[in-house]
């Protein structure tokens, strides 16, 4: 009997198990283990769709003996250090007016989701109002939680101006997810009308989003131009890109009300060498 998929309903079920970290690791051998959990970590969320829990548990012995979570999250902050300039929020800043932004009588609200630091370059430029979350808090000024069980914002002064997600999409353990992470970021973003109170219109309300870029170019079942598309749908427009040997920037501006169709995974790019990435959404 074919065993029933199971869905993913949350970032936690798409997380290894806990582990303490160890000592420091060299550029190599940080590098070497991020992609073994990757790779593992894909093994695994395809067991648990599967419902093979035999298959599951032995990637998660796998896992813990790599160091589980906080070991993958010491190599990737090792990662963002600043002698190796792998700070995402670096680029972040660059694109936007920080003087104009200094000279605001009130700092725009940065919601920080999957935050590794409070060290950041955001972080510590002084323009913002910062929150930072993660499933597993790595420091005190970061709040252990999950996005997707955030309460949502009762009030204006609850949102934010913009949202971050750097290198979170891609570990969301499930395309849906993913889709319903990007649709509920409007959910805590202030409307456009709000946002002129901060004489920077032109500007916020926005989502930061970083993404490996074989997300986007080395995916069976997604392209870049298929990004734009649910991106438009769920009322952003593109403001700002980049691309760099590895990794894919955007900065994108809520301009409208969502429009959402369903966007279903098909086959666009078949090749062995191509990973299964894709984000779908649901009406």
């Amino acid at each position: 009997m074919v065993a029933k998929k199971k869905a993913l309903k949350s970032l936690k079920e798409g997380r290894p198990p806990l582990a303490r970290p160890s000592r420091t690791m060299s550029r190599k051998a940080s590098r070497t283990l991020i992609n073994k959990h990757h790779q593992l970590d894909k093994q695994r969320r395809q067991a648990i769709s599967k419902g093979d829990k035999f298959v599951e548990e032995a990637i998660n012995t796998e896992l813990q003996s790599l160091g589980g979570i906080s070991v993958y999250q010491q190599a990737s902050l090792q990662g963002q250090s600043s002698e190796r300039g792998g700070d995402t929020s670096k680029l972040l800043l660059e694109w936007l007016p920080l003087s104009e932004l200094k000279e605001l009588g009130t700092k725009p609200r940065l919601l920080e989701v999957g935050a590794l630091s409070t060290k950041n370059a955001c972080s510590v430029s002084g323009v913002f109002e910062s929150v930072h979350i993660d499933l597993n808090s790595q420091e005190p000024g970061i709040l252990e939680q999950d996005f997707m069980d955030r309460p949502l914002p009762e009030h204006d002064s609850d949102r934010f101006d913009l949202i971050s997600l750097s290198l979170v999409l891609n570990f969301t353990p499930d395309a849906a997810l993913r889709g319903e992470m990007l649709k509920r970021t409007l959910a805590f973003l202030r409307d456009t009308h709000a946002a002129t109170d901060l004489n920077t219109s032109y500007l916020f309300p926005s989502l930061f989003i970083v993404l490996p870029r074989s997300c986007l170019e080395n995916s069976r079942y997604f392209t870049e131009e298929r990004f734009n598309a649910i991106m438009s749908m769920l009322g952003y427009s593109g403001i700002r890109r980049k691309m760099t040997q590895k990794l894919a920037y955007s900065l994108w501006k809520r301009t409208g009300r969502p429009k959402i169709i369903q966007y279903s995974k098909r086959e666009i790019n078949p090749g062995r060498a191509r990973n299964n990435f894709v984000i779908t959404l649901q009406r």
